[in-house]
């Protein structure tokens, strides 16, 4: 089976993950693996047991203000609406990355 999303050079901000093939709304997509952090970077997430550190291709998902994309209390990625192929994958991080 074809992967679903590859890491590319993004506009948004450095690298990010784009759809390799429409990906329908609803679909998971992964879950975030992580590991504890003491020090904050770009792919920290922030949880009620403590920081963690993305550490799989979704920690290039970028903050988008219409986001295709969410992530859920249990880590994992679902696609918010229909993901066209090439398209990248955002999530809204929150108002203080406006």
């Amino acid at each position: 089976m074809k992967k679903t999303v590859q890491v590319a050079t993004s506009e948004i901000h450095g690298r990010g993950l784009f759809a390799t093939r429409r990906i329908k709304a609803g679909t998971l997509i992964g879950h975030c693996q992580t590991r504890p952090t003491k020090t904050e970077n770009d792919y920290t997430l922030w949880l009620e047991t403590g920081p963690v550190d993305v550490t799989c291709e979704l920690k290039y998902i970028n903050h988008g203000t219409r986001p295709n994309v969410a992530y859920y209390d249990d880590l994992s990625v679902v696609a918010l609406r229909d993901i066209a192929p090439e398209e990248e994958l955002l999530h809204h991080y929150g108002d203080d990355w406006e």
